[in-house]
């Protein structure tokens, strides 16, 4: 097999995109598989959209007929793309953002590039796949659907609880929500907490992990909603699997994802999930747990109903993270070498 080079631009602990890639390339790693992960080294003064087209000129350049590039970034020589950041056109629309910003004409000409030149291209959901062939008129064999993979980690959840108590406190019959993202916008914490808002009948506390730039807006926003003293902005962390082992319910009403890797951690982690049908990972969920859009309100009524019905929410967890466990890193791991396999032979 050739050797594969891994193309992505940006290097981070926090990004899905890059925790995926890092848990892919560990995997490859124990096979004894040869790969080199090759990040973005263009200064980040220059424009965003200058940096992604320098970008592409650099990874382009440099590729050899001797390494098979898989990228996981829009670029135009691309072998195999894997479409984990879905389909920048649609995007656009879902989050109706100005044309004037030259990032998304750049974005867009090259995702078009990148989708006609691959020899394959892994979506991540069948939604993914179904947008690629509408959107750019692809051949529906090129597109091969690779669900993501995670590790199948434990966590001391007496630990993590105990740990967790001593820095957020809260009551031990409190019910305990959960949201992991970062980009708030388009990931739907300001749904979250209107969620929230409605529901009567039970102590709760939440908890919302993840980076924001406008982080007090959000805690503005959850003051007038009268949610003062419920919800905790934690901020990015480290141990964001503590998080998970402690809440019960893991409620995610982005507006537009591809396949989160969150729902999969928290259903593994056993969380009862409810996220939107713009979510790739919607489609591993029970069709009652997945909300129309971001601002359907009859999940309201599905989460207070188990507030009054400890059984079916446990069972919820059970049948979750059961789930879960059909969705490991080295599944994922054995997919994507069939396609690489299908590419190189």
């Amino acid at each position: 097999m050739k050797p594969i080079t891994f193309i992505r631009a940006n290097k981070t602990k926090h990004g899905g995109a890059e925790v995926y890639l890092s848990r892919l390339s560990e995997a490859l790693r124990e096979k004894g598989i040869t790969h080199r992960v090759v990040h973005s080294r263009i200064p980040k003064w220059l424009p965003s959209w200058v940096r992604v087209l320098r970008f592409n000129a650099d990874v382009c350049r440099q590729k050899s007929d001797d390494e098979l590039y898989f990228s996981l970034e829009r670029i135009s020589c691309a072998d195999i793309y894997r479409a984990g950041d879905g389909v920048h056109r649609v995007f656009v629309d879902v989050e109706q953002k100005s044309m004037l910003n030259p990032l998304h004409t750049v974005y867009m000409m090259l995702e078009k590039r990148c989708f006609n030149n691959a020899k394959r291209i892994i979506a991540n959901s069948k939604m993914i796949k179904r947008q690629i062939i509408e959107t750019y008129d692809i051949d529906a064999q090129k597109v091969a659907v690779v669900y993501n993979g995670i590790k199948l980690e434990t966590v001391d959840r007496e630990a993590a609880k105990e740990r967790l108590m001593q820095e957020f406190m809260w009551e031990e019959n409190d019910m305990l929500f959960l949201y992991v993202g970062s980009g708030f916008k388009r990931k739907g914490v300001r749904e979250f907490l209107q969620i929230l808002s409605k529901l009567k009948g039970k102590r709760f506390r939440a908890f919302v992990v993840g980076k924001e730039k406008r982080m007090d807006e959000y805690r503005a926003l959850a003051k007038a909603l009268g949610l003062s003293g419920k919800v905790y902005f934690t901020g990015a962390r480290d141990d964001v699997k503590d998080f998970y082992a402690i809440s019960d319910i893991f409620l995610f009403p982005t507006h537009y994802e591809p396949f989160s890797n969150v729902v999969l951690e928290a259903m593994w982690f056993e969380n009862a999930v409810f996220t939107t049908r713009q979510n790739g990972a919607s489609e591993i969920l029970d069709k009652a747990c997945i909300m129309e859009n971001p601002n359907d309100t009859a999940v309201v009524k599905k989460i207070e109903a188990l507030f009054t019905n400890p059984e079916k929410l446990a069972k919820m967890k059970a049948d979750n993270k059961a789930q879960a466990g059909c969705f490991s890193i080295e599944k994922n791991v054995e997919e994507t070498l069939r396609v690489i396999n299908e590419v190189v032979r």
